[in-house]
């Protein structure tokens, strides 16, 4: 995995490399996506493997990244062999942090390019950070009463060293909770630094203003892997339950203005069932999206 970041004008993009190939499956759950090669993710299509995942900032115009990681995969030889040449598959999907940094700015060709040269296994660096440079949550006041989101992961290893992770890019629309106390740890503040709760302010019809002024300017984007082997179907299936994550400490997820995205992918053979590996993956995302924010805000302890 690799980022890139552009400090100055606040966005990024992060890839997560596969390059023996991948069986990947998607969940868009969001009303508003931006996504770029999803289709050939849903069962019955003739791919069955990608070769990398990319999450990028600058809305749908950052999805220009992925001809960087495509390049960068040309280049060595990988990609679905199409007889005369070799594609590689690269689904992709795009947050909106055009208002956060300098909205003619955006990830480009040669940034998803730069993600690729320094990918390498090991720690993942969170934080604001590639995807989640220009990332922020709570965005019912409008960007002023706005957090930090960001870059978050987590991994759990599951009996017969079968092992889940995730990696996540929250850009949410709403507050994000403390799964175990239900606390707000990031989200909409008033201007004397209280927080909003969105989903109550909804309930009690005092949200419709501010969420008039602020829409389309979400997006919590998450990425679930396994060594676990898995079908197409499988794979598709693991990503819907991983939505779970979101409901956990997203508060409110899914709505009109986000483009939530899981993307799944299984890189081993494994032996495990969904039950369990739908339990983990909730579980780590949820987890993922809490560190981001923690981090991001310098909650962390």
């Amino acid at each position: 995995m690799g980022h890139a970041t552009d400090r100055e004008a606040v966005t990024g993009c992060t890839v997560l490399l596969a390059t023996r190939g991948a069986v990947a499956g998607v969940d868009v759950r969001g009303a508003a996506p931006a996504t770029r090669e999803t289709d050939l993710l849903r069962p019955g299509m003739l791919v069955e493997r990608v070769h990398a995942i990319l999450l990028t900032g600058g809305s749908a115009f950052g999805l220009a990244a992925a001809d960087g990681v495509m390049r960068y995969l040309e280049e060595r030889g990988i990609g679905f062999d199409a007889g005369v040449a070799r594609v590689p598959i690269v689904p992709a999907a795009a947050l909106f942090d055009l208002g956060v940094g300098r909205a003619d700015v955006r990830p480009t060709a040669e940034m998803g390019y730069r993600a690729c040269q320094v990918a390498a296994d090991g720690p993942v660096e969170e934080g604001t950070v590639g995807a989640g440079t220009g990332a922020t949550v709570g965005h019912l006041l409008g960007p002023d009463g706005a957090m930090r989101g960001g870059i978050g992961t987590a991994a759990l290893r599951l009996p017969g060293d079968v092992v889940v992770g995730a990696l996540v890019a929250v850009n949410a629309f709403g507050d994000i909770r403390d799964e175990a106390t239900g606390a707000i740890l990031a989200g909409t503040r008033t201007p004397t630094g209280e927080f909003v709760d969105t989903a109550r302010a909804f309930l009690e019809g005092k949200g419709q203003l501010g969420f008039a002024r602020f829409t389309s300017t979400n997006t919590t984007l998450a990425v679930v892997a396994t060594n676990a082997g898995l079908t197409k179907s499988e794979a598709t299936r693991l990503a819907q339950l991983a939505q779970d994550g979101f409901a956990r400490v997203i508060s409110p997820a899914h709505t009109m203005v986000d483009g939530d995205i899981v993307f799944a992918l299984s890189t081993g053979d494994a032996v495990s069932n969904l039950l369990t590996l739908g339990s983990a993956a909730a579980g780590v995302v949820a987890q993922a999206i809490t560190r981001a924010v923690r981090i991001s805000n310098g909650l962390w302890t």
